[in-house]
C-alpha cells in the first residue's frame, strides 16, 4: 500500500515543502530502502525508526519497503525526517487511518520511540502556515518554538505511542495543542554584561553608542588600551531597542536553523550580540562551509556584531563583510547551489590607533615607528570605514573620575528614550519594509528625512569643506534624523547636523 505524508527541508534559510511517499509491498525480499538525495543522517533513519516502532510494539512485518523524499532532486539533511517516515510506514501497513493532506511531520525519533529536540521547528511552522497546512506534528521540546505562529495547530509529541493513540478513534488520549503564545508576552529585559552609567568619562562616546542603537547605525570605537571601547561596546545591549514581532521571528529562524535555541524555549527575546575572535575565519564570518552555514554576521541580524581589535582580523576578512554593510544580505555561492542570510547587523568596531596602544595620548610614549603606524592603519581600508556611520575617538580616562558611586542615567533609563526614538522611526517607515533610520537608502532618506533650505546649505558646505563622499553625505542625513528623533523634534535643525558631521571628523 502507498502513503503520502508532508515535511519540510530547508536550504538556507528557505523551507520547502518534501512529499514523502511510503511503498509497503509484499512482493520481493524484506528491504528498506530510502531515495530522493538523503544525505547520511537521512539513511540511518531507517535504522530509527525500524528499533523506534519495534519498542512501542507497533509491529510491521516484513515486507519491501521503499521511501521516496520528494522532490528527488533537491538534498535532504538531517534527522528531521524519522517521524514522518515513521508514520508514513504505519499509515501503508493500515496500522493507523491518517488524512496527511492537512497535516506536517517534523522531528527526530530515539530508538525507544521518544522524539528529540530537533533544529528548524520554527520555519516548519512558518512553511505550514505558508501552505495551509492545519497541523503540525512535532517534538513537545519544539512546541514552544512552534508556537508563536498562531495560525496553525501544534501537536506536541512526547513520543510516537502517543500519536498513534490519538490518531485511533474512541481512544479518548487525544493530544491537546499547544496554546499560541502572545509576543508581547515573550518579550523580557535585555540582560548585559556593563551598564552604561558604570563607564567613567567618555561622554562623547556614549552619546554616539546612544546614537547608533537608536537609529541602528555602525559605529567605530579608537583609542589606547584601558579607555573602555570594549565596555562600551558590552554595553550596548543594555540600551537597545525591543525587537518586533518580524524582527524576532527572522533571527529565531536563523538561530532554529542553527540549533541554537535550547529545548523547552520560543523564540529570541532580546537583540544579538556577537563578539568574535578577531582568528574568526571568513566562512567563520559571512558564513558558507561544505554545508552551508550562517555566519558571525547573520547570526548578528538585528543585533551587534562587536569587532574588538578590528585592524588585527586578516583583510581579506573585513573586506567580505564590505557588501553585507551596504545591502543587509549575504549571498554565498558555491558548485552546488547559492544561499542568501540576512544580514542587517549594527557594527561596532573596537581599534588602537597604533600597535602599542599609545600614539597620540599622554599615557605613555608611543614606541612605533612612523612606518609601523602606517602599515597599522592601511589594515583596515577606505570603503570599509566609509561605510561606519559614526567615528569616535576614545580618550584616556582621568583617574579622578574613576573614584565614587557612578554617575549619568543607568541603562534603563536611557533604553527608555532610545525606545521611544525607534517608535517615531518605525511610524514614519511604516509604510515600508523599514525599521530604522540606518535602513534608508538614498530614496527613502529623500523621503522621509527632507531637509530645510538653510540645512541643505549647511551640509553643502561641510561636504565640500570635508570632502565627504556622496555615501557619506547620506550618512550625515541619517545619523542628524536620528539625532533629532532622540530630542523628539521632526525636523532635522542645522545643529543636529553638525553634531552628526562631527562624528565623521
Amino acid at each position: 500500500m502507498l502513503a503520502r505524508i508532508f515535511s519540510g527541508a530547508t536550504v538556507g534559510l528557505e523551507t520547502l515543502t518534501v512529499e514523502v511517499e511510503v511503498d509497503v509491498s509484499r512482493r520481493g525480499l524484506p528491504s528498506f530502502t530510502i531515495v530522493g538525495l538523503p544525505d547520511q543522517a537521512v539513511k540511518e533513519s531507517k535504522q530509527r525508526v525500524w528499533a523506534a516502532l519495534k519498542n512501542i510494539d507497533a509491529k510491521i512485518p516484513p515486507r519491501k519497503i521503499t521511501i521516496n523524499l520528494a522532490p528527488a532532486d533537491l538534498p535532504k539533511e538531517g534527522p528531521a525526517y524519522d517521524l514522518p517516515i515513521a508514520v508514513g510506514i504505519l499509515a501503508a501497513s493500515e496500522k493507523i487511518n491518517l488524512d496527511s493532506t492537512n497535516a506536517l511531520f517534523f522531528g527526530e525519533l530515539s530508538l525507544d520511540g521518544s522524539l528529540r529536540h530537533t533544529p528548524g521547528a520554527l520555519p516548519m511552522a512558518l512553511l505550514a502556515k505558508q501552505h495551509g497546512f492545519k497541523y503540525l506534528y512535532l517534538p513537545q521540546a519544539n512546541a514552544r518554538e512552534a508556537a508563536v505562529v498562531r495560525a496553525v495547530k501544534v501537536l506536541p509529541l512526547k513520543n510516537i505511542k502517543q500519536l498513534l493513540l490519538h490518531l485511533l478513534e474512541n481512544s479518548g488520549q487525544q493530544i491537546t495543542p499547544e496554546p499560541p503564545l502572545d509576543f508581547s508576552a515573550l518579550l523580557s529585559e535585555p540582560v548585559s554584561e556593563f551598564d552604561l552609567s558604570e563607564i567613567r568619562g567618555q561622554e562623547h562616546a556614549k552619546e554616539a553608542a546612544i546614537i547608533a542603537a537608536a537609529g541602528g547605525h555602525n559605529l567605530y570605537l579608537q583609542g589606547p588600551p584601558g579607555a573602555g571601547k570594549t565596555m562600551l561596546a558590552r554595553a550596548m545591549p543594555s540600551i537597545l531597542p525591543d525587537l518586533t514581532e518580524q524582527e524576532a521571528l527572522e533571527v529565531t529562524k536563523i538561530y532554529s536553523i542553527c540549533g541554537l535555541i535550547p529545548a523547552g524555549e520560543s523564540i529570541i527575546k532580546i537583540r544579538p550580540f556577537r563578539a568574535p575572535h578577531h582568528t574568526t575565519s571568513r566562512i567563520g564570518l559571512i558564513g558558507g562551509g561544505t554545508k552551508p552555514r550562517p555566519g558571525e554576521i547573520s547570526l548578528a541580524h538585528r543585533g551587534v556584531l562587536f569587532l574588538d581589535e578590528f585592524p588585527e582580523f586578516p583583510r581579506h576578512v573585513l573586506e567580505s563583510i564590505r557588501q553585507p554593510l551596504e545591502d543587509g544580505i549575504v549571498t554565498v555561492s558555491r558548485a552546488m547551489g547559492t544561499w542568501t542570510y540576512p544580514a542587517k547587523f549594527l557594527l561596532v568596531a573596537a581599534a588602537n590607533p597604533c600597535p602599542c596602544g599609545y600614539f597620540g595620548t599622554q599615557i605613555k610614549p608611543c614606541r612605533c615607528l612612523p612606518g609601523e603606524i602606517e602599515r597599522y592603519r592601511k589594515r583596515v581600508s577606505g570603503p570599509i570605514l566609509d561605510r561606519i556611520d559614526l567615528h569616535v575617538t576614545v580618550q584616556a580616562v582621568n583617574p579622578s573620575k574613576l573614584v565614587g558611586l557612578p554617575t549619568g542615567d543607568p541603562s534603563s533609563i536611557i533604553r527608555q528614550k532610545v525606545q521611544a526614538a525607534r517608535n517615531r522611526q518605525l511610524k514614519r517607515l511604516s509604510t515600508t519594509q523599514l525599521v530604522c533610520n540606518a535602513d534608508m537608502g538614498t530614496r527613502e532618506v529623500k523621503k522621509f528625512s527632507p531637509l530645510k533650505t538653510e540645512v541643505e546649505n549647511k551640509l553643502l558646505q561641510l561636504t565640500n569643506y570635508y570632502r565627504l563622499s556622496a555615501r557619506t553625505h547620506f550618512k550625515c542625513i541619517k545619523v542628524a534624523r536620528t539625532i533629532a528623533d532622540l530630542a523628539g523634534d521632526d525636523d532635522i535643525s542645522v545643529s543636529h547636523l553638525v553634531n552628526a558631521v562631527q562624528f565623521r571628523t
